[in-house]
């Protein structure tokens, strides 16, 4: 069974920085692409950074751009998410996503095309 367990959400200051953590323990990582997605109440979980299989291309949506950095460390079975100079808008649930397949990372940021999710993790910027 696929498991995906989120980390490393929390309250931070609107500017400050954090790190999100995903362990996909059950997966052999390097042939899954990966994707961090957020959602608030009300609005469709939006993706926001995604890799494709083996890490060879990353897609960042405009919004985050130049202040989240998705890194992934397939020996270690792990995706992480840096999230600098935070505003209060990035505030929602976060939740990683994978799936198996050898499309574009833009393509995996589409909730859609991943069939395997984590249970989230609160992020809130506000002070």
């Amino acid at each position: 069974q696929v498991q995906l367990v989120e980390s490393g959400g929390g309250l931070v200051q609107p500017g400050g920085t954090l790190r999100l953590s995903c362990s996909a323990s059950s997966l052999n990582l390097h042939h899954y692409a990966v994707g961090w997605f957020r959602q608030v109440p009300g609005k469709e979980r939006e993706g926001v950074s995604c890799s494709n299989s083996g890490g060879y291309g990353t897609y960042y949506a405009d919004s985050v751009k130049g202040r989240f950095t998705l890194s992934r460390d397939d020996a270690k079975k792990t995706v992480y998410l840096q999230i600098a100079s935070l505003k209060p808008e990035d505030t929602g649930v976060y939740y990683c996503a994978a799936d198996a397949g050898r499309f574009s990372a833009d393509y995996y940021c589409n909730s859609r095309n991943l069939g395997y999710w984590g249970q989230g993790t609160q992020v809130t910027a506000s002070s």
